[in-house]
């Protein structure tokens, strides 16, 4: 009996960590991919057109939203995201769990579209935390850093509107509570309705035949 995947929004606050519980969630299991997204910011060094994201202008942004190509948009930071609609639905047929890395915004449009997406917010163990994370990167300035602790702030407020908060203190620990929702997530009656119907087959024919 084939099995369809489920989508699984993944937010948190810059630094936190997403990408990296992300990619260890894929290293440790198979039953997972990765949407790439579309973005409207400009590289950071080392990533890669069409594997972190799709790097295009605002221009494109916007003609890819009006014709429906997108599962949701957000803006953040003076820029714009957004998931490409095409890629996540072929791989939720073939039976992969979709991730979707994506902020707030888009979280709550993919859960308004489709009830079933399992909402997923990492937070750090501590304020500090979170700050020395965003410093160790490298990658921006002071102001930067405080711009989206900030935005941090504002996040949060938002929290109660996942289905589950993750503390990323320790990786390992984390990505396997991970993926220990979504094994249950994918045993839940709401998302088995071929699974009772054959049962319900199964067990009419067998009285019948008795």
């Amino acid at each position: 009996m084939s099995k369809k995947g489920l989508i699984l929004v993944i937010s948190g606050f810059s630094g936190v960590g997403k990408g990296t519980v992300v990619r260890r969630l894929m290293e440790k299991y198979d039953n997972y991919a990765l949407s790439v997204s579309v973005t409207t910011r400009k590289p950071r060094e080392g990533e890669v057109n069409g594997r972190e994201y799709f790097f295009i202008t605002e221009e494109e942004f916007a003609a890819l939203e009006a014709d429906g190509g997108l599962l949701e948009g957000a803006g953040y930071v003076g820029h714009h995201y957004g998931t490409p609609r095409d890629y996540v639905m072929g791989r939720l047929e073939e039976g992969k769990d979709m991730i979707l890395e994506i902020e707030i915004q888009g979280a709550l449009q993919i859960k308004k579209k489709y009830p079933e997406a399992i909402l997923v917010f990492v937070v750090p163990p501590s304020a500090r935390v979170l700050k020395d994370r965003l410093t160790g990167r490298g990658t921006e300035t002071e102001e930067v850093i405080a711009e989206r602790l900030k935005r941090a702030v504002e996040e949060s407020r938002g929290m109660e509107e996942y289905d589950y908060l993750l503390v990323n203190d320790d990786l390992e620990t984390c990505v396997t509570e991970l993926h220990q929702i979504m094994e249950c997530e994918h045993r839940r009656a709401a998302v088995n309705q071929e699974l009772i119907d054959h049962i319900r087959r199964d067990l009419a024919s067998f009285v019948e035949g008795e």
